[in-house]
């Protein structure tokens, strides 16, 4: 059975993965090692900061000190594009209110909202376009190969959902935008969606299905 570890602590895209990947996979994250690696995204793209990152954990994973014996690392990078916005917060979703002063990390869920809520405040509903885009990396743990190598042998799969923001913040589910998003198609925000339906229409969810036929592709059926 294959096991991935997944390059994050982020406890909800962990168990959301899970989910989506099902019980063909071992998989495994930060939470499972006392080790804190936190390699800085320097990336201008998803794949470029999902790249740093499985590169980063394939590296240290295949000096095999911590045991966890995973086949490969799993990065992921995501977050909303904005139309309004010019493809705002894009990469920076995570950290969109903390840019305004300076600080490092990530910022509250709460103050990433209000912030997208004050600048598409005279935005009508016509104009609220947005989608969610995921960008899986996924890195083989290889001893011996030096980062440029692993980087080399990394393989990316992506994934959008397209959709609108809301005029307010609606559902107690999900994290992040959640609560803001509303995807095509539906008058509901994926925080009020729930979980499967969210993980049939998200944008990890797609990308993981480009992953999943990459690392168990379906045999060819039988000539006639």
């Amino acid at each position: 059975m294959t096991t991935l570890f997944i390059a994050t602590a982020n406890g909800h895209k962990v168990q959301e993965i899970r989910a989506l990947l099902g019980s063909d996979y071992v998989v495994l994250s930060q939470r499972d090692t006392e080790v804190r690696l936190e390699p800085e995204e320097t990336g201008s793209t998803f794949a470029e900061n999902a790249g740093i990152k499985s590169v980063t954990w394939a590296s240290y994973l295949a000096m095999d000190e911590c045991g966890l014996g995973a086949d490969f690392v799993l990065a992921d990078d995501s977050g909303l594009e904005v139309d309004a916005l010019g493809g705002a917060p894009g990469v920076h979703s995570a950290r969109f209110a903390a840019l305004d002063d300076g600080r490092k990390g990530n910022s509250p869920d709460a103050e990433n909202n209000a912030k997208l809520m004050r600048l598409l405040s005279a935005v009508p509903e016509g104009g609220r376009t947005a989608r969610f885009r995921c960008v899986l990396a996924l890195t083989p743990v290889t001893p011996g190969l030096t980062p440029d190598a692993l980087a080399d042998a990394t393989r990316c799969f992506d994934g959008a959902c397209e959709g609108r923001i809301a005029t307010g913040a609606v559902g107690q589910g999900g994290f992040g935008y959640d609560p803001l998003f509303v995807p095509d198609g539906y008058p509901a925000s994926f925080a009020e969606l729930g979980e499967a339906v969210k993980n049939q229409l998200s944008h990890r969810a797609k990308a993981l299905a480009k992953l999943r036929s990459y690392l168990d592709p379906r045999p060819a059926g039988p000539t006639r």
